[in-house]
Order: structure tokens, then sequence, then C-alpha cells
């Protein structure tokens, strides 16, 4: 246990500088204006039509079928000849 307290000094002074950081983070967060706000949540809802536009990417090859695992290692069964 008494090695573990060279710990002791970086723990408190990370969790002062977590402290500092999230209390100097508070400032300059100023209430926006509710005109303001309310448009920008209108262009967000609004549908944008350069999106519609945009053809669907496509793939140049086909996707390969998904491996039906059941989780068990089962050799190929061999040829009869």
């Amino acid at each position: 246990m008494e090695v573990l307290l060279w710990l002791v000094p970086s723990v408190v002074v990370t969790f002062v500088a977590m402290l500092w950081v999230a209390w100097w983070g508070r400032e300059g967060r100023g209430e926006v204006d509710r005109e303001i706000a309310v448009r920008r949540l209108a262009a967000a809802l609004e549908p944008d039509d350069r999106r519609r536009r945009r053809p669907t990417p496509g793939y140049a090859a086909p996707r390969p079928e998904a491996d039906r695992s059941t989780g068990i290692a089962v050799r190929p069964s061999r040829r009869a000849s």
C-alpha cells in the first residue's frame, strides 16, 4: 500500500486540473436568442433537396454471400472416388 502513495500527488493534480477545465469551459456559453435558435432548428428540420439529387453509391463488385457460421468447425467432406 505504501508503494502506491507516490500516485497521490498525480491523482490530486489531475483531479484539480479536471475541475479547473470544467469550470473554465462553462464561461462563454451565453444564452442563444430564442429566434435564432428557432431559425436554426427550422433549417435543420427542413428537407434538403441536394441530398435527394445525389445518386446512391453503387458497388463495382457484388457483395459476398454471408458465411453461415454454426460455431462448430467442420471439415469439408471428401468426394468419393
